[in-house]
């Protein structure tokens, strides 16, 4: 005859809740300090569908900091209008910001933000290019995945292509890493964006800040609940952004 309690040691763990704004489970989620920041270039985050990492992933969180922000899951769109759900009077004066084999060090860049052109080099007059750009695409997943997010998207080639040249590695250090210094979050990718184009160093210095919280809280579930957030394989295919990006 049956043990009843082994019966009730055998099972499931109950579901743990999860946030509904980031969508990360609530011992992770640090949405109640998130600071409000009011961006004036527009901030349009595509994330792969594929993309499950739910516990270092900052997509939802990056967003969660603007207005001005919008989030899509998806393999493709037929228009920047279609992904962004309004209207947009010239796509050109949107950049998205794809690595692929494009390294900022190869183009003797010094800027944080380099413009390319089509072939991939770094385009002439970067400030004018950079001071017209009235919004950020950024693609959210792994290296893969944002290739596949680029390539089934060909709208993106009549936006302006950017890259990044941190001058510093990821802040995920051994948590996830990265094949290229290059590579950051998708958080660290719109704070260096979003700062550079718009010249406000406070909107890097307040979203790093909110990146080391939800690395200080996954070290600290990570340590006292290795069921909820087990250790990452390592990202070599991902990208930046997160760059994730740089999820």
């Amino acid at each position: 005859m049956s043990n009843p309690s082994d019966a009730v040691a055998a099972a499931p763990p109950e579901p743990i809740p999860e946030c509904p704004h980031c969508q990360k489970p609530m011992p992770l989620c640090i949405c109640d300090s998130v600071e409000p920041i009011e961006n004036r270039i527009a901030l349009l985050i595509l994330q792969h569908p594929q993309e499950q990492d739910r516990a270092l992933g900052t997509a939802r969180l990056t967003a969660k900091h603007f207005p001005n922000a919008t989030v899509r899951v998806g393999l493709s769109w037929p228009s920047l209008a279609k992904a962004l759900g309004k209207s947009v009077d010239d796509p050109s004066r949107w950049a998205v910001l794809y690595l692929g084999s494009a390294r900022a060090a190869d183009l003797d860049a010094d800027s944080e933000v380099v413009a390319l052109t089509r072939k991939g080099e770094a385009a002439d007059n970067q400030r004018a290019i950079l001071n017209r750009i009235d919004g950020v695409v950024l693609l959210d997943g792994t290296w893969s995945q944002a290739k596949a997010l680029w390539w089934r998207n060909p709208w993106m080639l009549k936006c302006q292509r950017v890259i990044l040249n941190p001058a510093r590695p990821s802040r995920y250090g051994r948590l996830r890493r990265e094949p290229r210094r290059d590579g950051l979050s998708t958080i660290e990718a719109a704070a260096m964006m979003l700062a550079a184009l718009e010249k406000r160093p406070d909107i890097a210095a307040t979203l790093h800040a909110s990146f080391e919280r939800l690395l200080t809280r996954y070290r600290e579930v990570q340590a006292s609940m290795p069921e909820l957030a087990p250790r990452p394989a390592a990202k070599g295919r991902r990208r930046p952004m997160r760059r994730r990006k740089p999820s």
